[in-house]
């Protein structure tokens, strides 16, 4: 009993984990933009689709025998294409991850030293090449700090709670703005997206394959309320004066706990995209190490000094094309996986094929207006 109950914690840290991390700090911005209710209906929209995405992709692979990641479910049930489009999502959210995560530490750094944004570029730049180091190093024993990942965010919003809850004014939680109306489609869509890691709760389990429909209930569930909470209490103290990177405005310990909390995350992508392009793409770890950890240095400049996106642009962005694509790849798997896999499910999950129409069209043309906007 005691064996089953660490590995449904395990299993459940691993799912929030991938859930909560650094795209936190771009929802209050989005929520103070379009409106708190509408950022509140974004978040429980997107959870409930999210919500039933994650239940289908547990059903995959429980009907898959050995241990594959996303990849390798998309191969063996959608063929060639399939794998190749799911590895590029994966490829593109690490990368829009990694900048993002690269704008905010250097956006906490500056602001907390001096104040604003103007040393911002040369810290991006140190921060990203001290990260380079790590992975050059192959310090794998680093993703435990992962752990503290989940760790450090519940720490914040205990402790935002306890010192904001009073300064909370309810004319900030009123109103929306119409020119708003879509903006928190894509930092909530990244914020959410936990798919990526139920490959790796599969792996927690083992045997205990039964544990798997609790942690993607609860997994999925905590996430919306941690967000909800979240931004109804930046939300409510600061109103339309939120900032992109919410910790900015709530003093340097917020800051500090926010820089951990990208740090880890950023370890973390940064381990599993080179693992990726070693072991499934046959790279050598030069080559590896470089498209993992020095191309996204270059992205950063090119975003900074040219001022092509914003902290929470880069969310969206990397939320909705990869979130979208991996979202359309598992609804079309499950029915295939109902038909070809060859091992009898702990839990089975009925189709219907209107629904899965249904939310394959909203993030189809959640992508469409993504790469719409971007590109205008």
């Amino acid at each position: 009993m005691m064996e089953k109950t660490k590995k449904f914690l395990a299993g459940l840290a691993v799912l929030i984990g991938s859930a909560i991390g650094a795209g936190v700090l771009g929802i209050p911005y989005v929520a103070s933009k379009a409106g708190f209710l509408v950022g509140v209906g974004y978040i429980l929209l997107i959870g409930s689709i999210i919500f039933v995405v994650n239940l289908y992709l547990g059903e995959i692979i429980l009907r898959t025998k050995g241990k594959h990641q996303l990849g390798g479910y998309a191969a063996k049930y959608l063929g060639k294409k399939g794998r190749f489009f799911m590895n590029f999502a994966i490829a593109f959210l690490v990368y829009a991850a990694i900048v993002a995560y690269t704008f905010g530490i250097a956006e906490s750094f500056s602001f907390l030293f001096f104040g604003d944004s103007s040393y911002s570029i040369l810290i991006g730049v140190v921060f990203a090449m001290f990260m380079s180091t790590l992975l050059w190093r192959g310090l794998k024993a680093l993703k435990r700090f992962e752990k503290w990942g989940v760790g450090i965010v519940l720490v914040l919003l205990g402790l935002i709670i306890i010192l904001f809850a009073g300064k909370i004014s309810f004319d900030n939680l009123v109103g929306f703005n119409s020119n708003y109306l879509f903006l928190p489609f894509g930092v909530v869509l990244f914020s959410l997206l936990s798919v990526t890691a139920i490959p790796e709760v599969n792996l927690v389990l083992k045997k205990d394959k039964k544990l798997m429909k609790k942690i993607l209930i609860l997994g999925s569930l905590i996430p919306i309320i941690f967000y909800i909470l979240f931004a109804f209490v930046v939300v409510g103290f600061k109103g339309g004066s939120t900032p992109e990177i919410a910790t900015l405005t709530l003093g340097p310990v917020f800051v500090v706990l926010g820089i951990l909390a990208m740090f880890t995350s950023y370890l973390a992508l940064g381990n599993a995209l080179l693992d990726n392009f070693i072991y499934d793409y046959k790279y050598s770890k030069k080559k590896s190490w470089f498209l993992t950890a020095i191309i996204p240095i270059f992205l950063f400049l090119i975003i900074k000094m040219f001022s092509f996106f914003s902290f929470t642009k880069i969310l969206s962005i990397g939320g909705v094309v990869s979130g979208g694509i991996i979202a359309v790849l598992v609804l079309l798997m499950i029915g295939k996986a109902k038909k070809k896999g060859d091992r009898k499910p702990e839990y089975k999950i009925p189709v219907n094929w209107f629904v899965i129409g249904l939310l394959s069209l909203i993030f189809l043309l959640g992508v469409v207006r993504e790469v719409w906007v971007a590109l205008r």
